[in-house]
């Protein structure tokens, strides 16, 4: 791959893989596989985080014939094992971002969870009963791990990947108390400061819509597989 050439980047989130649904994705990683030149997965790779459920993945992952890297999503946290979760996938060739950057092709791509606590006007402070001041020093951790990854990388282009939507734009048409907690203090800005960020995806906001911007007008796609996209695919596709 020639560098400084347009990459082609899949980016699909929210498979929740489960064992009853073996092999639902292969087709799918196979196509993807032949279009694009790598794949983003935005979180919620299984549905409640276990080791059955990410093994079911795996499987359907080794007909991915193209570098995957990721991030996981809340669903991937709830038995309380990530970590088993996350090793299971790397075995499998996924390549997570929340430890470690990676390029390809003169690309680079960073990536982090994200976390709750509103936009703009309507973030939540750190005031009041220490779990709210956990919580929020918790959203402020995942902005500061995205900026650290952003800064180790050297590349002209940078895609950036979240499970968390950093923008309200696509969340629009989630359930509204939903929607007020759908982000991520500070992850929009952290993202504005980095001129060579050519593209962010997300996954979660499973009613939300495709395409937005933050105020930069830095693109932003929820690539949710639950969301409609312009080719009616699951995963969006596009060229960086």
């Amino acid at each position: 791959m020639a560098e400084g050439a347009p990459l082609r980047v899949a980016a699909i989130g929210d498979v929740h893989a489960s064992p009853s649904a073996k092999g639902r994705w292969r087709d799918t990683l196979v196509e993807i596989s032949a279009a694009a030149d790598i794949l983003c997965l935005c979180g919620d790779l299984t549905n409640h985080g276990t080791v059955p459920e990410a093994e079911s993945l795996a499987e359907d992952l080794r007909a991915c014939s193209v570098p995957v890297v990721g991030v996981l999503g809340n669903h991937d946290h709830h038995c309380g094992a990530p970590e088993e979760v996350e090793a299971v996938l790397r075995q499998a060739g996924v390549i997570f971002l929340e430890d470690e950057v990676h390029e390809l092709g003169g690309v680079g791509f960073a990536g982090v969870k994200g976390f709750c606590g509103g936009f703009d006007g309507r973030m939540l402070d750190a005031f009041g009963e220490a779990p709210i001041k956990a919580f929020v020093q918790e959203v402020v951790d995942q902005a500061l791990r995205l900026e650290h990854a952003l800064k180790e990388l050297d590349t002209e282009r940078t895609v950036v990947v979240l499970h968390y939507a950093p923008i309200e734009t696509t969340v629009a048409g989630e359930p509204r108390a939903a929607e007020e907690w759908e982000d991520r203090l500070g992850l929009a800005e952290t993202i504005d400061r980095f001129d060579r960020v050519r593209a962010v995806f997300h996954g979660h906001a499973h009613r939300g819509i495709y395409a937005g911007e933050t105020r930069r007008g830095i693109p932003v796609f929820n690539v949710s597989a639950m969301v409609e996209k312009p080719d009616g695919k699951p995963y969006a596709l596009i060229e960086v």
